[in-house]
């Protein structure tokens, strides 16, 4: 009989362990995410990544809006990149037309504003089924600043797929794209189709759409789109006259001119992603992004934001961060000087604009090069007045001013060539304008 029960405990210890394994498989098959995202450290902050709502209210601040139904959102300083609030800020949905975001971040730095473009059929054929369309026309030429009004007023589609073929073609685009998000360290997001449409596998998360806002307002001519209003169109050629005519067209931001100080940024809805909407606003010198996706009602997307963002403004200062947006590790433009901001980043507020750029590599900077040839001059001129000093002879009287004499009174020319501490400091300056000039290599 014992061998008999020993088999037999056996066999249970097997089916124990057996049923433990196909458990585990289970688990992992039902929710492969939430173990990926647990194994990763959250980007911004561990208390990004989780789920529930994150907030640190410390004394006198104001309670968060109760009626927030998004799936997930986040509200967070521009300018700082604190995070003030999140709700499960990195899980990966469908973004919808808010990914057009991060298409211009890629592509608009590209192409002059001026330049004009003449539409194929091919640049129109591959749109999706009921795609949000502004209504460009094949054969006929567009601006490209026509067409980024229509991708970011109209939500259009087709803009979108024309500049991707000027851009070398959708695949290409799309592959920028993910690119451009891996510098900023988008990690939540996967580009299939550069305007949003649905698509199997395309995802992004609000941390990641308020990251692609806040790089894109850095650009002047980004925050020009996103801000406008109302705009003209091309159309089509008149049948009668043959001229082209053009047409309205308006921003479909129900939030742009009626939350006060809204800037813009992009909403964006589909059948699958549902409403979701990332903007930004200023007041009182402080600028705030705001991301919201899937709401239980489609137009509670709006409602939502502008409460996020009421309160974000009254909650400034008495929270403390529960995360922090991080930087654009790509490398600097090349575009920008040594001397400061150009024209177009005058344009953007304080909080957008890049840095002024300094020297970098080997070489002196500047300041170095200034105060190394001054201190130079000045060496040269304690020197010289040491020589002159020893040249002169005991008793000896110095010429009287006017007198035109080779020797000078102590206390005015150095003795050396003839040239005082005023030629010597003009020489100095001389030396540092010709430093400058020349730069460090």
């Amino acid at each position: 009989m014992l061998p008999t029960h020993a088999a037999q405990k056996k066999r249970s210890v097997t089916r124990v362990a057996a049923g433990a394994a196909a458990s585990a498989l289970v688990l992992t098959a039902v929710a492969p995410s939430a173990l990926a995202r647990d194994a990763v450290p959250a980007v911004g902050g561990e208390r990004l990544g989780r789920t529930a709502v994150q907030v640190a209210p410390l004394a006198g601040a104001p309670a968060l809006p109760s009626e927030l139904t998004g799936r997930s959102w986040l509200v967070a300083d521009a300018s700082t990149g604190e995070v003030l609030a999140a709700r499960d800020a990195h899980l990966p949905l469908p973004p919808a037309s808010t990914l057009k975001m991060l298409f211009a971040d890629t592509v608009l730095p590209k192409f002059d504003r001026a330049l004009e473009h003449q539409v194929t059929p091919a640049e129109l054929a591959s749109l999706g089924v009921g795609s949000s369309l502004v209504g460009v026309k094949e054969n006929l030429p567009y601006r490209v600043e026509d067409l980024w009004r229509g991708v970011f007023l109209s939500s259009g589609n087709d803009a979108v797929h024309v500049l991707a073929h000027m851009n070398g073609g959708i695949q290409r685009t799309v592959a920028e794209m993910q690119e451009r998000a891996r510098t900023l360290q988008a990690r939540d997001t996967k580009v299939i189709s550069p305007d949003g449409y649905d698509m199997d596998g395309q995802v992004s998360s609000a941390y990641d759409l308020t990251l692609f806002a806040r790089a894109g307002l850095r650009n002047a001519d980004f925050r020009s789109y996103c801000s406008t209003r109302t705009a003209r169109f091309p159309g089509g050629l008149d049948k009668i006259t043959g001229q082209r005519i053009s047409f309205d067209i308006a921003n479909t931001d129900r939030l742009l001119g009626k939350y006060p100080g809204l800037i813009g940024v992009k909403n964006g809805y589909t059948t699958n992603a549902g409403a979701t909407f990332t903007g930004a606003a200023a007041r009182d010198g402080r600028t705030l992004l705001v991301t919201v996706m899937h709401p239980k009602v489609q137009g509670a997307v709006y409602d939502e934001a502008a409460s996020l963002l009421d309160w974000g403004f009254a909650a400034a200062g008495k929270v403390q961060p529960v995360g922090k947006l991080v930087d654009d590790t790509a490398a600097p433009s090349p575009s920008a000087t040594a001397q400061g901001r150009s024209d177009t980043d005058e344009q953007l507020p304080p909080w957008s604009r890049p840095p002024v750029a300094g020297g970098s590599g080997p070489g002196l900077a500047p300041a170095v090069w200034t105060a190394a040839i001054l201190g130079t001059a000045l060496v040269a001129w304690v020197i010289s007045r040491v020589a002159a000093r020893r040249r002169t002879a005991p008793g000896e009287s110095a010429a009287a001013p006017g007198s035109g004499g080779g020797t000078t009174a102590r206390g005015g020319a150095t003795g050396v060539g003839g040239h005082g501490p005023r030629d010597l400091t003009r020489r100095a300056r001389a030396l540092v304008r010709t430093a400058r000039g020349r730069g460090p290599r």
